[in-house]
Formats: structure tokens, C-alpha cells, sequence
């Protein structure tokens, strides 16, 4: 089993905090197995009686006998479970007054869920999780059903680090697959290249954007295959609506609108599959609403989605540097620092330069670089005159491909190996 014990001790932390703790994600990024496998095991581990963990999957025909529903003829009619025995068969099992812990996965397939589980919280001894994979449960919406008493433990497929951790070897060779395949769990269970790619493939097509045009009633699916092609391709690029839209009608002759296309990152953000990185003015402490950089979920869906016809490592890096910093907790913006240059002509020029990162987290906030490679000088001063543009305290990061140890340059920037920062996780404090 792989160990995801990030979110093991996140879960950890919220126990018995009176919130139902709601774990999202894309699907098949490891939710079920983190909730039953990996938590249900550290109860027991931790003392908890076994008859006080409480498991309940509501796809699973064997746990839908337990309380007289059964599997095949609720699918055919399309039903979902009646939320009348299942609230039976919950207060069966609690038998006295000591904690209970209700695991439920695919809570959505229970009929009237949310009234169900707020009416659980009112049960000082029960501590309620679940998880769900339809297109409503993977929307960021979800955590208003609950009413301001729901807590969102968000899963992400498996970081390079959790990656490297169940495939060992040589960590190079383990980044060569990776920046490749990306971190889906279930990519374990297939041995070939081929296996992989047609893995990817179907997940990206058949499942994600199937949920998204289900749930949002999406009538032009071509429109927006083809605009999360384009997200795809231009990951790290700046972009909005109307680049998207002139975009289209003119590579690939799609009729979009701007409102279209805004829409639909909308749908695409909501669903987890992609995160949007606003530009924010790091002296004059302001946001500017556009434009954005879009970065996808995982970067093996990427390249599935391009047919692996764009592998090149500067954009993947960077793309997975984002997700490393979203799986740390960090909320992430593209940094603009703005200074004055005399040009030739001997006047001052406004010029922006431009900060690949600006994690925050509490009263943390670190600057970051991505730099795919540093051999030339005139590279390394491009890279590193914005964070030295900027003026404050705040730590200051350049990742790079190559293999190196970290390093501080006389202005305080700590340069470090892609590898390290990935597999260390305190590579931000090093």
C-alpha cells in the first residue's frame, strides 16, 4: 500500500472536531484507500475497538445487503439508497457512549445525503468522514452543503515523493517516468508504457471531462476538449477567456465565446482538474484579476491529453513545482514585481518582471523560481533579478533540473536540485 501520510495526519488532526471531515479530489487520486485503508487502520492501531469504526461504501453490494437495499436493482432504477435505512442500521451500531468513527464512501449514492450527515453531527460520540466521486461530490461546492460545519481534506494523486517512496530505485530514472506518466495511483497496477498511456488516456476523456459536461449540461463537448487541449499546451503560460477564444477560432477553427470559455474554466477549476494561479503585485500588495495561469491536477493527464507529443521538461517542472506547493498547504500566485529602466534613449521605462511563485501559508512566504537549467550566467542573473528586485525578507528559491545541493548566492537566494526539493519536505526552510 502506498503511504500518504500527509493526509493520514491531516485527518489526524481534525479528529473529533464536531465537523463532518469531507475528503475531495479528482477521482481516483487514492481517496477510497486513504479513508478505509490507511485511517481505518490507524484507529485500530491507535486502540479504537473495531466495533466502534464503523465502514459503510454505498457501492459496495456486500455493505448495501446490510441494510436490505440491494446493488443491481438500484442501479437499474436509477435510485439511490434510502437515507431512511441507512440511518437505522447507523444507530444499531452505536451501543454506548464512547467515540464512534463513521467512515462512508461514495456518499453521494445515499439518498438526501447532506441532511443525513448534518443530522449526525448532532451526535457528540460520532465523528463522521466521507468521500464521494460523482461530478457534484468532486465540485468545490460541496463543503456549502454541509452549512459551514464541513471540513475539506483535499487529496492530490501522488506527489513525486510518495511516487518515489513505493517505486524505489534510482530517483532520476524514477523522475524520468514520472514527468512522463505523473502520479495516478493506479498506475502501479499496469506494468507497460502502453498500459499507462491508454490508462491516462481513458481517465481524461471518459471520466473528467464526462463528470464536468454531465454536471454542467455542456452541450458542446468538441469546445471544450479542445479548450482543455489548449490549457494543456500552455501550461504556465498567462492566459484569459478572450486568448482562449481567439485562440481556437483561429488554430483550430472552434466558435467560442469569451463568456464560453470562461465558463468553462470555471467548470474545469471546479472540478479540481485544473487550479488557476492569479498575478498578484508583490510591492503594491494587489491582485490583477487577468491573466492567469492555469496548472492541470497531474501532469501524466496532461501529457495523456496531448498524446505525450509535448514532454518538454520546463513546463512539466513547473507545473509540478505548483502542485508540491499546493500538496504542502501553500495557496500559490504568480508574483509581478515592477521596477524602473532607462532604455537606450536615455528614459525610465515601467518594466514588470515576472516571479514563477509566491507561496503563502500563515505568516510563511517564500519566492520561487522555476529554472529547467543554469549553465550560462546570463540564465542564472535573468532567473534570480526579480527575486533580487524584491526587497524583503521572505525566503528566496530557484529549483532547478540540475543535481545540486543547496546553495545561497551573496543576496540571500538558495539555489536547489529539482530532485531535493521534491523529496525533502522541508526543502523550503534548507
Amino acid at each position: 500500500m502506498i503511504q500518504r501520510n500527509l493526509y493520514l495526519n491531516r485527518l489526524i488532526d481534525r479528529m473529533n472536531n464536531g465537523s463532518v471531515k469531507i475528503i475531495t479530489g479528482i477521482r481516483r487520486c487514492g481517496k477510497s484507500v486513504l479513508l478505509f485503508d490507511i485511517f481505518g487502520d490507524y484507529l485500530l492501531k491507535s486502540g479504537v475497538d473495531e466495533s466502534h469504526v464503523i465502514k459503510f461504501a454505498f457501492d459496495s453490494e456486500e455493505d448495501l445487503g446490510l441494510i436490505g437495499e440491494d446493488l443491481i436493482a438500484l442501479a437499474e432504477n436509477k435510485k439511490k439508497v434510502d437515507p431512511y435505512k441507512f440511518s437505522a442500521y447507523i444507530k444499531s451500531k452505536i451501543k454506548d457512549g464512547d467515540n464512534y468513527y463513521l467512515l462512508l464512501d461514495e456518499v453521494q449514492l445515499l439518498g438526501a445525503f447532506e441532511a443525513v450527515l448534518n443530522g449526525f453531527l448532532h451526535k457528540k460520540n460520532l465523528d463522521v468522514y466521507v468521500t464521494g466521486s460523482n461530478s457534484k461530490f468532486l465540485s468545490s461546492d460541496i463543503i456549502t452543503e454541509f452549512r459551514g460545519r464541513g471540513d475539506e481534506v483535499r487529496v492530490y494523486p501522488l506527489s513525486f515523493s510518495e511516487f518515489y517512496s513505493a517505486r524505489g530505485g534510482d530517483k532520476y530514472e524514477a523522475w524520468d517516468e514520472y514527468h512522463i506518466f505523473g502520479g495516478m495511483p493506479a498506475l502501479f497496477e499496469r506494468k507497460s508504457d502502453e498500459m499507462k498511456s491508454e490508462y491516462l488516456k481513458s481517465l481524461i476523456s471518459t471520466v473528467y471531462l464526462t463528470d464536468i459536461v454531465d454536471r454542467n449540461k455542456v452541450v458542446y463537448k468538441d469546445e471544450l476538449e479542445s479548450m482543455v487541449d489548449f490549457l494543456c499546451s500552455a501550461i504556465g503560460s498567462l492566459t484569459n477567456p478572450k486568448k482562449i477564444s481567439d485562440t481556437l477560432k483561429s488554430i483550430k477553427g472552434k466558435s467560442i465565446s469569451d463568456i464560453t470559455a470562461k465558463n468553462y474554466l470555471s467548470y474545469l477549476t471546479d472540478a479540481f482538474l485544473f487550479s488557476e494561479s492569479k498575478r498578484f503585485d508583490v510591492k503594491g500588495k494587489k491582485y490583477f484579476e487577468t491573466p492567469l495561469k492555469y496548472y492541470i491536477a497531474d501532469i501524466g493527464l496532461r501529457n495523456a491529453k496531448l498524446n505525450f507529443r509535448q514532454t518538454e521538461e520546463n513546463h512539466i517542472m513547473e507545473n509540478v513545482i505548483f502542485n508540491e506547493l499546493r500538496i504542502r498547504g501553500y495557496s500559490v500566485d504568480v508574483g509581478i514585481v515592477e521596477t524602473k529602466e532607462t532604455t537606450d534613449n536615455g528614459k525610465r521605462k515601467t518594466k514588470q518582471l515576472e516571479i514563477d511563485f509566491v507561496a503563502n501559508k500563515g505568516n510563511k512566504k517564500y519566492y520561487i523560481q522555476s529554472a529547467y537549467e543554469m549553465s550560462a550566467e546570463e540564465k542564472l542573473r535573468q532567473e534570480k533579478r526579480s527575486l533580487i528586485k524584491v526587497n524583503d525578507s521572505f525566503k528566496k528559491i530557484v529549483v532547478i533540473k540540475d543535481n545540486i545541493r543547496p546553495q545561497t548566492d551573496e543576496n540571500g537566494i538558495v539555489t536547489i536540485g529539482l530532485i531535493n526539493f521534491l523529496l525533502d519536505e522541508n526543502s523550503l526552510d534548507l
